[in-house]
């Protein structure tokens, strides 16, 4: 079965903004791990709280220009109810932001890798598979 992305919010930051650490150049990992999905057919998943979360930080049409540029590889989660209640459980328990625990929500539930260099995940790696881009390399 090909591979299945749920892409944190940095990752598609780093992606536009071909974004830099002090060690790494994050914008090519996560160029890198872009074209790999592409080329293998795999597919990543977002949500409409990655698009909300990327609100935060570009308008509308760069969104859409940052979503159209991978829509061949785009896979829709649908959010419902259920994950908001299961997020916010979760995120009491393990004491990490309800944003967070509802990516993890929607990665599991889509069968998906959570991609992401977001510390709080690792409250979550019991629950999911979770990796950074260039581990996926």
């Amino acid at each position: 079965m090909a591979g299945r992305y749920y892409i944190d919010t940095a990752i598609w930051r780093d992606l536009h903004e071909n974004r830099k650490d002090r060690h790494k150049h994050l914008g090519e990992f996560a160029f890198e791990l872009f074209k790999k999905i592409r080329a293998n057919k795999e597919k990543i998943i977002y949500s409409d709280f990655i698009v909300e979360e990327l609100s935060h930080a570009y308008d509308r049409q760069t969104i859409d220009r940052l979503f159209r540029s991978a829509a061949e590889f785009l896979e829709k989660a649908e959010t419902n109810e259920k994950h908001v209640k299961e997020a916010a459980a979760l995120s009491k328990e393990l004491n990490i932001p309800f944003g967070d625990a509802l990516h993890g929500i929607l990665a599991k539930n889509n069968n998906s890798i959570m991609v992401t260099r977001d510390r709080h995940f690792k409250k979550l790696s019991n629950k999911i598979v979770v990796k950074k881009p260039e581990d996926l390399l």
